[in-house]
């Protein structure tokens, strides 16, 4: 007998079938703010940049409690810590010791350790309360202004116009030199606190303003939006629900860039003796009194400038990477 013949075309078809078949590979989706991380890790620049901030914004929280165990009260004069016949403080760099961690002051001996602490507490304070204030204004007038086009784009245009050429820096120190030494009740700095937010964040609303409208005006002729037009939806709910997503993102990056702006503005406005008011302290303030003894006891300037400089170095380089995760193109 001979053996069956078997047919080669039909076994392989048979294994075929009964071989398991591959398992499919999942792809996992990511968000764009998920895409945004991913890339602002690979910045060492930026994230070092962002461990500043917000050891910054720590210490700003925080000075009650630093100040208690590293300071001494912010306004607590110590003359005996002051060479009465140089004026400045004894020893070297400015009487910088282990108990007096960056040295004292050159007129009372305060402690400048605490008054550095807590005039990050006054600068942080009026930057972001005067950046969210512009934040604000400057979304809800550019949006307007770049959905609704014709005579309010003119409008708002104008006015962001004549706000951006006003002297910001002399109005505000004609403001403060008139105010009384008290408004709504408040006397001491925080009225003056209170009209320094008002004044930074009302003059810098126009520079968000009007890349919020630029931005608008690009989204206004999407897809997304004229499918919602075409749903019925209102220009208030496609103002919020559709277009106000999409501006998060330049939003963020400016405001990250705006805030060490604020910083400066607020330093040169007590540098001229017009923000805050004494015994408050404000890097800008300890800058302007240290005019009188920089020649013989330059620590007191180089201080609060050095704490000036790291702060608005930090936050420009935290912005510039942020910028950079969220818009790369743009970049």
């Amino acid at each position: 007998m001979t053996a069956p013949l078997h047919d080669s075309g039909s076994a392989t078809l048979e294994a075929s079938v009964e071989a398991p078949a591959p398992a499919a590979v999942k792809i996992a989706g990511r968000s764009p703010g998920r895409i945004a991380w991913e890339r602002l890790k690979r910045d060492k620049v930026a994230l070092a940049g962002g461990a500043v901030v917000i050891l910054l914004i720590l210490v700003a929280v925080l000075a009650p409690v630093i100040t208690h165990f590293l300071g001494y009260p912010v306004d607590q004069p110590n003359g005996s810590l002051i060479d009465p016949n140089l004026g400045t403080p004894k020893g070297a760099l400015g009487g910088i010791s282990g108990k007096h961690l960056l040295g004292v002051d050159p007129t009372f001996g305060r402690d400048v350790f605490s008054r550095i602490v807590y005039g990050a507490q006054v600068s942080m304070l009026v930057a972001f309360l005067a950046a969210a204030l512009a934040v604000v204004l400057g979304t809800l007038l550019g949006s307007a202004a770049g959905y609704f086009g014709g005579w309010i784009d003119a409008v708002i245009s104008r006015v962001m116009d004549v706000l951006l050429a006003f002297p910001q820096l002399l109005f505000s120190i004609a403001l403060i030199s008139v105010l009384p030494d008290k408004v709504f009740g408040m006397s001491g700095s925080a009225p003056r606190i209170g009209v320094l937010v008002v004044v930074i964040g009302f003059f810098g609303w126009p520079y968000i303003g009007r890349i919020v409208r630029g931005q608008t005006l690009s989204l206004r002729e999407r897809e997304f939006v004229e499918a919602a037009k075409s749903l019925g939806a209102r220009p208030g709910r496609i103002l919020i629900k559709e277009l106000l997503p999409n501006l998060v993102a330049p939003i963020l990056v400016y405001t990250t860039l705006m805030i060490p702006t604020n910083i400066l503005t607020e330093a040169a406005l007590s540098y001229l003796g017009v923000g805050v008011k004494p015994p408050t302290p404000s890097w800008g303030q300890m800058l302007s009194d240290a005019l009188q003894t920089y020649t013989i006891d330059p620590a007191y300037m180089v201080i609060p400038g050095v704490a000036i400089f790291i702060t608005v170095l930090a936050f420009n380089l935290f912005g510039d990477g942020l910028r950079d995760a969220l818009d790369p193109k743009g970049s």
